[in-house]
């Protein structure tokens, strides 16, 4: 029987290593294959370790969980991604999911849903715990009784243009920027007018309050 590859994603050591244990206790046939604390780290280990799952945080330096999601998607089409977060808006689980996760799982709930999320996941279903399903409803027949959709920061920006924010909003400069998405100058320089102009946004400092209020950066 093919051993089930899990590769863990999140800032977070102890977290790390307590979603680890969890797994560890519950199914020894399983196997974590590797760890990765950022979400370019995630996309260079998924690339190299091909796991059957990714579970994923969302909030990440140098590359959130939803844009590394996508680009693990792209490059590793048989993998699956499960996130564990602690953010609980639908608009978040509407962006993971439409970004190609299969799961949606609360960090407080991980003791008790991890390995079920896990065994839903492996085997291409979807699977949401209970919080998140109330959440999702909740926010749906919310806009079906006001008549309009959410404001989604997600499409109103290019994968691209989320990169380059979340970067500027941890203190990147023009020049850090283009080394680290292999830009020049001149194109981040340009990425950011638009996106200022986009959204409105006339400062660094306002650049940055978007991208903590849309849980693009943490806090």
């Amino acid at each position: 029987m093919k051993k089930t590859r899990i590769l863990l994603v999140d800032d977070h050591h102890i977290v790390r290593r307590g979603v680890a244990g969890v797994i560890e206790d519950a199914r020894p046939e399983w196997e974590v294959c590797g760890e990765a604390s950022t979400g370019r780290e995630a996309v260079a280990a998924a690339a190299s370790l091909k796991p059957d799952v990714v579970v994923m945080d969302i909030s990440m330096p140098d590359m959130n969980g939803l844009e590394a999601t996508r680009e693990i998607l792209k490059n590793n089409p048989g993998t699956e991604v499960l996130i564990l977060s602690v953010h609980e808006s639908d608009q978040i689980v509407h962006d993971v999911l439409a970004a190609g996760a299969r799961g949606y799982i609360l960090k407080q709930d991980a003791g008790t849903e991890l390995i079920a999320a896990l065994e839903a996941v492996r085997l291409h279903r979807v699977f949401f715990t209970a919080r998140v399903s109330e959440v999702v409803l909740s926010g749906y027949l919310g806009r079906a009784a006001a008549g309009t959709l959410p404001d989604a920061p997600f499409s109103r920006l290019s994968p691209r243009e989320i990169q380059i924010v979340q970067l500027v909003a941890e203190s990147k400069s023009n020049k850090e920027v283009s080394n680290l998405l292999h830009l020049s100058v001149k194109t981040v320089e340009s990425h950011r007018a638009h996106i200022m102009e986009k959204l409105g946004i006339h400062s660094v400092t306002e650049l940055v309050r978007y991208a903590i209020r849309n849980n693009i950066v943490e806090s």
